[in-house]
């Protein structure tokens, strides 16, 4: 039961005194409610009445509420804005009688403003000796804390950002002696009532944030004053959005104050400027959002957004603009000396910087030092490493032979290639790219002089990339200095990453590279968006690179969630621009009833042989042992000697990693060893899974790149058993790296003694006779007939100067059957390749052949037969000039005419670059956040602070 603060109040001298008619909105109050009624009651001077508005409260802090005398209740539904709650109670307001003063004033209090016991009595005498005021402002302190100012006094920059004059400082009574303002906040706001009237409160579309500050500028704008009452003291939970809400989330936030200054920006515009300001609106607040991103708010790109509509297509506008004509009486230039200056701005914000670098220096020091303990000479060793294992590629524009070929030679061409679209490899065909291709279109860009550069420079970079990456990962989890060098070392020389780059899967070597980036964007996503936008761009790039990793990164990322749920808003974004990339792929491949085709390994399909489920546990992607093997082979005990040798060179690591889990970090080593077992167990999983076709047979998914995950996790799980370890520990690491060392040896040394797949070149995939021919022709087509070792035939159809890595794409790799293009062109090539009475001429015609190269045949006696059957049967038609042999093979040119290849349709090309603009805004967006910002040191310009005089009525100095 509540008392109500007009029963209480003092009989004497009333008729003397000003009528003061309190008005309290609620808005589930809870505990703050009874609070503020107690302070009502509690006041030396009593307020005349009191009308209690209740907003839709659902806490039941109204319910048992009883007034008495000349206080009153209105209750309104839900969601009505504050100022609707106030404009209802002063209706609901009894009017001064006849004999009574005609100087009425409404006091305005939220449930969370409870007022001093002196505080209405002293706003009272203050307004009493300055007749001239209508509005005054309290001191709005802490709740929790009173002796902490929440604000005092409002004002504008020249632009019409609203900003506090006060937040968040300890009360020292530095700031008494400012008393003009140019606005007060709602709580606790004492109003001359005729002035409430004659304005018309507050501004409708103004329904929280800045409308006491709008209400203000009417008022001085109007001829009145504004001014705080320091001496009268009144409390505040929280800022006027979070008025009755629990939470108020980011973008919210930005949308209520964004919105508020542009509507008080249009409202106060000269008539002439109102129709640029309105068509400036959208456009600013695009190139706003994009600041937001860049300053890494992205909550705040859809609130800014959101508010540039609302205001520009409200109607809030001109009934704002009609009444503020209404009642103006002096001009904005009575109220110019109350703003903001710039150089009080750039204080603020130069403070807020300060005190986020303090933050940031103050954090805990490194656990090692990337050049002081000797992260750089791991790395440099690597890239040494790097030099001497890939020197052929040293002098080279280009390289191929395994999964590899050259790119394309032009940018554009490379991005032609991204996305839906039409793709000119074999008989042609409209689908979606592999995820790959985008990777490959950003790498020839940088380089887009020589876009092949691109690939060789990745293939040189990736050793010391590696090592860099894993020198970082490991010092996330590691105290002594010299531990994350000799995980740097392991994973460098993982046989996965050296299996990747002598066979050239090129995808699998950019996959290994970023993997410990992106579980340190994935640890430290939760900190900012810059982290969380870094792992979702690495997320995208390792899952297009290696696309059979899906499930383990998918895996990932929901532990992840789970795991930092409390923290998880930034880690859930994370798998959208991966998302983005493969959702075309993966309905293409469902469309086809192929589902695991989405796991298929980029680039040009090879041959791979799977290795032993012994051999994926200790890291070995294929099974030559890393190149022991063949090393080994004339010896004659390879096969029993062998795999016990290399278990026991993995022996440490796997010791160290096993035993890390009964140190004091067991969790931490714990959950590397999961994340090895995953790896391991998708590579298991992908020497089962058989989806893309080479030649006349099917090949398995690359197991390496899973055994990058694996090796990630073992090294990270050993070098946390190494920290663990007493003495012993410098010895067992430098084992363990020796050992290691020595398990792939071989591999390293396959470019001196020759056995790599791995072959630079200038560029060119075809001979320079059909180049000059595609100079003129870019669609000429070329058939390419390889003999294969079981007598059969492998054919191919090459546009233009050839087949590049680019043009590559897994929908044709994977498919299930030959297309009726595809049939026409296996039965020109079986009838080319041997005697018939099959007439070639519509099928070269419709399938614009101009060339047939027959490839040199294996050392193998069914494939040279086949070989040279084919090169009779051609070399003996008529139809056919032989131009002679070539680098790659037998050329034959068709003397006959030939149709130009369709390119694709135009709705072909329309959603071509649709979804480029999609790649791009989703793309950009992510790397515009993950740019790192870091504040900067403020730089100090002068000893001298600007003077900070109090404001008079209208004459006033600028308060800054």
């Amino acid at each position: 039961m509540q008392t109500s603060p007009a029963q209480t109040r003092s009989a004497p001298s009333r008729s003397a005194q000003p009528r003061v008619t309190a008005v309290l909105v609620a808005a589930n109050g809870g505990g703050h409610l009874d609070r503020t009624l107690d302070a009502l009651v509690a006041q030396t001077r009593h307020p005349d009445g009191l009308v209690v508005v209740d907003i839709g409260s659902s806490d039941g802090s109204t319910t048992d509420i009883a007034l008495g005398g000349s206080a009153g209740l209105v209750r309104l539904p839900a969601g009505r804005p504050f100022g609707e709650a106030v404009a209802v109670a002063e209706r609901e307001a009894a009017v001064a009688d006849a004999d009574e003063p005609s100087d009425e004033w409404l006091w305005i209090l939220g449930h969370d403003n409870a007022p001093a016991p002196d505080a209405l009595a002293e706003m009272l005498s203050a307004v009493e000796i300055a007749p001239s005021v209508a509005v005054a402002g309290p001191k709005l302190v802490a709740t929790e804390d009173p002796s902490l100012i929440r604000a005092f006094g409002e004002s504008t920059t020249r632009f019409g950002r609203s900003l506090g004059l006060v937040q968040d400082e300890l009360d020292q009574g530095q700031h008494d002696r400012h008393t003009d303002v140019m606005g007060v906040a709602a709580g606790g706001m004492l109003v001359r009532r005729s002035v409430w009237r004659d304005l018309r409160g507050f501004d409708p579309a103004l329904p929280d944030v800045d409308a006491a500050l709008d209400f203000c500028i009417r008022a001085r704008l109007a001829g009145h004053r504004v001014a705080v009452v320091p001496e009268a003291r009144v409390t505040s939970a929280g800022p006027i959005e979070e008025f009755g809400r629990k939470r108020v989330s980011e973008a919210r936030r930005v949308r209520l104050h964004r919105q508020a200054q542009l509507h008080r920006r249009l409202t106060a515009a000269p008539a002439g400027l109102l129709w640029l300001h309105w068509l400036l609106l959208v456009p600013f607040a695009a190139g706003r959002a994009v600041g937001h991103l860049v300053a890494k708010h992205p909550a705040a790109v859809s609130g800014e957004l959101a508010a540039a509509f609302a205001v520009a297509f409200g109607s809030g506008v001109r009934r704002a603009r009609k009444n503020a004509a209404r009642t103006r009486r002096v001009g904005w230039t009575a109220i110019e000396p109350l703003r903001v200056s710039w150089r009080r701005v750039h204080e603020r914000r130069t403070t807020s910087r300060d005190v986020e670098l303090a933050r940031v220096e103050d954090a805990p020091i490194a656990r090692a030092s990337f050049l002081g303990d000797g992260g750089v000479w791991v790395v440099l060793a690597a890239a040494v490493l790097s030099v001497v294992t890939l020197y052929p590629l040293l002098s080279s524009p280009a390289v191929t032979g395994g999964g590899l070929l050259p790119l394309s030679t032009s940018v554009g061409r490379l991005w032609q290639n991204v996305g839906y679209g039409w793709h000119s490899i074999g008989t042609g065909s409209t689908g979606p790219s592999d995820p790959f291709t985008a990777v490959l279109a950003v790498l020839g860009s940088v380089f887009a002089w020589s876009p092949s550069t691109g690939v060789v420079v990745v293939l040189l970079l990736a050793l010391p990339m590696a090592a860099l990456g894993a020198w970082f990962a490991v010092r996330k989890v590691t105290t002594r200095t010299w531990v994350p060098v000799v995980g740097a070392a392991l994973y460098t020389i993982a046989p996965a990453l050296v299996g990747a780059l002598t066979t050239g899967h090129l995808g699998a070597v950019i996959a290994h590279v970023l993997l410990p980036w992106l579980l340190l964007a994935v640890l430290e996503a939760h900190r900012s968006w810059a982290w969380a936008s870094g792992a979702a761009l690495l997320f995208a790039v390792v899952a297009a690179s290696a696309p059979s990793l899906l499930p383990v990164l998918l895996v990932g990322w929901v532990v992840s969630l789970v795991v930092g749920w409390r923290r998880a808003h930034r880690r859930v974004f994370i798998p959208v621009p991966a998302a983005v990339l493969f959702l075309p792929l993966v309905l293409a491949q469902v469309a086809r009833g192929n589902p695991l085709a989405v796991l298929a390994d980029p680039g040009v399909p090879s041959a791979t042989r799977a290795p032993s489920a012994f051999q994926l546990a200790i890291g070995q992607p294929l099974p030559d042992w890393s190149g022991w093997l063949l090393a080994t082979s004339t010896l004659g005990l390879a096969a029993a000697v062998l795999p016990i040798a290399m278990a026991v060179l993995a022996l440490p690591v796997a010791l160290l990693a096993v035993g890390a889990v009964l140190g004091h970090r067991w969790a931490v080593a714990g959950a590397a060893l999961v994340l090895a077992l995953l790896g391991f167990a998708t590579a298991v999983a992908a020497t089962h899974v058989t989806v893309t076709g080479v030649g006349s047979t099917t090949t398995i998914v690359w197991p390496g790149s899973a055994l990058s995950v694996s090796a990630l996790g073992l090294v990270l799980a050993a070098c946390i058993g190494i920290d663990v370890l007493p003495r012993t520990a410098p010895v067992t690491g430098i084992v363990a790296a020796v050992f290691a060392g020595v398990a792939v040896a071989p591999a390293f040394a396959a470019s001196t003694l020759g056995d790599t797949v791995l072959q630079p070149t200038t560029g060119r995939v075809l001979s320079a006779y059909v180049n000059a021919e595609a100079q003129a022709n870019p669609d000429v087509g070329t058939l390419v007939v390889d003999p294969q070792t079981d007598g059969s035939l492998a054919v191919s159809l090459e546009r233009g100067q050839g087949s590049t890595l680019d043009d590559q794409t897994t929908l044709d790799a994977t498919a299930l059957r030959l297309s009726s293009k595809g049939t026409e062109l296996a039965t020109l090539a079986g009838n080319l390749a041997s005697r018939s009475g099959y007439d070639p001429e519509p099928a070269l015609r419709s399938l614009g052949i101009s060339f047939v190269l027959l490839d040199e045949a294996p050392d193998d006696a069914a494939a040279e037969a086949v070989h040279d059957r084919a090169a009779g049967a051609i070399g003996q038609d008529a139809r056919f000039t032989s131009i002679g042999e070539t680098a790659t093979g037998q050329l034959f040119h068709y003397e006959g005419d030939v149709d130009r290849v369709a390119s694709g349709s135009a709705a072909t090309q329309a959603t071509h670059v649709l979804y480029l603009v999609v790649l791009g805004i989703v793309f950009g967006a992510a790397a515009l956040l993950a740019v790192p910002t870091a504040p900067r040191r403020r730089r100090a310009t002068s000893n001298v602070i600007e003077a900070e005089e109090p404001a008079t009525t209208f004459d006033e100095e600028r308060d800054e």
